[in-house]
């Protein structure tokens, strides 16, 4: 299973007027540990950015797995619920879990969530989706 972690990098960007203007970002990165999210954030943020930038911060995810399509503008993030039986206690157990989907609204990215996840034999029902920054 993948560890998502979330880095947030600020560094000076040039805005389409060609004014200079600090912004901080957030990025989602697959790594094993902190300390390999801060270096693949360090690597990637000087790959795109000219002059200094500063990681702002780095936390684990609560994401368990991204779903990219070729096609889509926004990414969503998707809580969903799987429902199982508690064989002891005779009633049904949720356990939530967050997915990451890109598509072009919020109808879209149900449908892929769906498709994504029909694999599953676990009956599961998708609480909320929200645009993702």
């Amino acid at each position: 299973m993948q560890t998502w972690f979330e880095a947030k990098i600020s560094y000076f960007k040039v805005t389409e007027l060609g004014k200079e203007q600090k912004v901080t970002e957030q990025f989602l990165l697959d790594a094993v540990s902190f300390t390999d999210a801060e270096a693949r954030i360090t690597k990637l943020a000087q790959e795109f950015t000219k002059g200094e930038f500063a990681v702002k911060d780095i936390k684990q995810s609560n994401v368990a797995e991204v779903f990219p399509y070729d096609h889509g503008e926004w990414w969503w993030k998707a809580k969903i619920a799987l429902v199982t039986i508690d064989e002891e206690a005779g009633r049904e157990k949720r356990t939530v879990i967050n997915y990451l989907v890109m598509a072009n609204d919020i109808n879209e990215a149900v449908k892929r969530i769906e498709e994504s996840l029909s694999f599953m034999v676990i009956p599961f029902v998708v609480l909320t989706v929200s645009r993702s920054p």
